[in-house]
């Protein structure tokens, strides 16, 4: 991506966390509950459930719930080697990339969203909304795995303010 656009975007952080953990965080339901998600669930491509710390595949359908917003999302892994990236649809027709990059004690983590439709409406529940979303939720992984803490809300039910989606930075 050489210039901004409405599309994609491109989040990066450096997490002190070797690039195996950081793919367990990412890569098993058991991972992706820890820092992320309320629930996970994987179906393999015969649809059996996948254990919750059963590396995930290509071809997996999923199912997430997140603490404070009760839509689920439904869609599918698209790619997961096992090392170093994973790729899933998300938010409709949208696809999310996580490469992770090892730095001696630290691991690049690059989160990619693209395909994103740019009519208004998806310029901001999707660019902006996942845009802010992903930046508080890989601020989220950084804190739990450098210092054990989580830093989304799980206190206080936030479900029915209308805008807490876009107001609450910790949603």
């Amino acid at each position: 991506m050489s210039k901004l656009t409405f599309d994609a975007f491109t989040k990066k952080i450096y997490i002190k966390a070797s690039k195996e953990k950081l793919y367990w965080c990412w890569g098993t339901a058991a991972g992706i509950t820890s820092w992320f998600l309320r629930s996970a669930t994987y179906h393999n491509s015969k649809g059996n459930v996948r254990d919750p710390e059963e590396p995930i595949q290509a071809g997996d359908d999923y199912t997430w719930e997140w603490h404070n917003w009760d839509e689920k999302e439904h869609n599918k892994v698209l790619e997961a080697n096992g090392n170093d990236t994973l790729e899933f649809s998300f938010a409709g027709s949208c696809r999310v990339t996580v490469h992770l990059e090892a730095h001696g004690s630290n691991t690049l983590v690059t989160l990619r969203q693209y395909g994103i439709p740019t009519d208004e409406e998806n310029k901001l529940n999707i660019h902006y909304g996942c845009s802010n979303g992903w930046t508080f939720w890989l601020a989220n992984l950084k804190a739990y795995l450098e210092h054990g803490i989580l830093l989304n809300e799980t206190e206080y039910d936030l479900r029915n303010i209308p805008l807490a989606g876009f107001e609450f930075v910790n949603m």
